[in-house]
């Protein structure tokens, strides 16, 4: 990694931010489900349902936040998506002190937070651009995704432990609390954010068209979309039953579930040290491809996990799954930023994190279809069989034989 990214007083600020927000988020996708299965008593089918509502918000306003975010500023829109998080979750312990909670409350915070996310997600993705310069991005991106990753990790971890020491509730108001630090660092930002020119005449189903077409006439982007929607369809399948798998069937405690899952970390600290070492040896493309591989691996080796020693097989997949994440993310957002013009990045960002997260709604609603009908092993069988599959788009594409990103003009499928 490129030294000096730190040294950016505004971006540091925003990485604190970000750390801070994806914390936040981590704890509740490991609390909430947590909150379901043992205070209230959900079925497997329900705690999939749980899922469904994080996530189903990308249905929903996925590609409209890209088109909005081109027009207006990002920052405001980071700071106000975080005081919305902390509003509704901060409902749930208030809620249970009360002795009201419900699954339907837990739903409802659920689907209005993934709303909120979106919007996030969408304007973060596009903010770097606007405030680093060209030869920043990579660096800057991997400290990003760095984030990601050890946030996933330390989220999963903390949240178990948290969880039985708290109880779920407060340990989702905790949540709150995270997002509400996380909206004071970025309203610290100081660089001006200029506001985009507003179009001639502004149309919303153009310029949502505009996005799509780009990612998916372009020989680059459309395979990363396709694996990324394949992957996250069957990560979301698996995801949304493994926390019923470790407690209903290899029977462990919630702090268990939390330290095997903290094994990761290690793998996100390594993967965001080396990304642009194993770019610079293999090249962008071809490293890219290779971490794809290696999520759908990662996620084939989870369905082997029982008690005793073969609790070996969960560290192993949570291990191999936190590098190659990590790894995808930060060369995936790289690759994107550099080969989108400038007055597409919300539309080009939103699209792929659309076609992403469009489809874990859909997953986390098979995963539970399919563990009710057969088993919750079989499930984890067939998602990482169908993430591996997935990683067929980029190896049969020009980005396995490719060293370099071509220059836009060259590479560009619009």
């Amino acid at each position: 990694m490129k030294p000096g990214i730190l040294n950016h007083p505004d971006f540091r600020r925003l990485w604190t931010a970000d750390l801070l927000s994806q914390l936040g988020s981590r704890l509740a996708m490991s609390a909430a489900p947590l909150l379901a299965v043992i205070t209230l008593n959900a079925s497997t089918l329900q705690v999939s349902v749980l899922r469904t509502c994080e996530t189903a918000a990308w249905l929903v306003l996925g590609l409209f936040a890209g088109a909005w975010v081109d027009r207006i500023r990002c920052l405001p829109v980071l700071i106000w998506s975080d005081l919305g998080r902390a509003v509704l979750y901060g409902s749930i312990p208030v809620a249970a002190w009360f002795g009201v909670l419900t699954l339907t409350q837990l739903y409802v915070v659920l689907a209005l937070s993934g709303l909120l996310t979106v919007l996030f997600d969408v304007a973060h993705s596009s903010y770097p651009p606007r405030l680093l310069e060209p030869d920043q991005l990579l660096p800057g991106n991997a400290r990003l995704a760095a984030n990601h990753s050890v946030a996933a990790v330390i989220g999963a971890g903390a949240g178990g432990f948290l969880v039985q020491w708290l109880t779920a509730a407060v340990t989702l108001g905790l949540n709150a609390l995270s997002f509400v630090w996380s909206a004071l660092w970025l309203r610290s930002i100081r660089t001006p954010e200029p506001r985009p020119a507003p179009a001639e005449r502004p149309n919303l189903r153009r310029e949502i068209g505009d996005g799509l077409r780009y990612v998916f006439r372009h020989p680059l982007l459309r395979p990363i979309a396709l694996t990324t929607t394949s992957t996250f369809l069957f990560q979301s399948a698996s995801g949304a039953v493994m926390i019923v798998f470790l407690v209903r069937e290899v029977h462990l405690s919630p702090s268990t579930i939390g330290l095997l899952s903290m094994i990761g970390l290690l793998g996100a600290l390594a993967a965001s040290w080396f990304t642009e070492r194993l770019s610079t040896r293999l090249g962008e493309p071809r490293a890219l491809v290779l971490a794809c591989v290696g999520i759908g691996v990662a996620f084939l080796l989870q369905a082997l996990t029982g008690p005793g020693w073969r609790l070996t097989w969960y560290v192993v997949s949570v291990l191999l799954a936190a590098i190659s994440i990590i790894v995808c993310y930060i060369l995936q957002s790289s690759i994107r930023q550099r080969l989108c013009p400038p007055e597409l990045q919300g539309r080009v960002s939103a699209t792929m994190s659309f076609v992403a997260w469009g489809v874990a709604p859909v997953g986390s609603l098979l995963g539970g279809l399919i563990a009710t009908a057969t088993s919750l092993r079989t499930t984890l069988w067939l998602s990482g069989a169908g993430a591996l599959l997935g990683a067929g788009f980029v190896v049969f594409s020009p980005l396995r034989t490719l060293h370099q990103i071509p220059e836009p003009a060259a590479a560009s499928g619009s």
